[in-house]
């Protein structure tokens, strides 16, 4: 089983950053693993280990784990959110 492990945004109706300190390792889920169920009409997955999720403290705690455990994985960088330096009297002027 592949994982993904990344860090993750903040959503567009957040305002502050609290959960994106943390570090996720979700599995990479693989093709037509997932179908409906012809009885009550839910989506259900053959194999249940696509529905792990592991939350840690740094990137270096996410890979040593996913060593440890024998998984396969990929890290995606973070990126940097980038904020322009702006003064109110920009506002009024053209």
């Amino acid at each position: 089983m592949q994982f993904r492990i990344f860090q993750p945004t903040k959503t567009p109706t957040q305002s502050g950053r609290r959960n994106t300190k943390k570090w996720l390792m979700l599995p990479i889920e693989e093709t037509n693993i997932r179908s409906i169920n012809p009885l009550t009409g839910w989506v259900s997955a053959s194999d249940t280990s696509s529905q792990l999720s592991y939350e840690f403290p740094c990137q270096e705690d996410a890979i040593n784990f996913a060593k440890k455990s024998g998984f396969k994985y990929e890290v995606e960088e973070p990126k940097t959110a980038t904020t322009k330096q702006k003064s109110y009297a920009a506002n009024f002027t053209s």
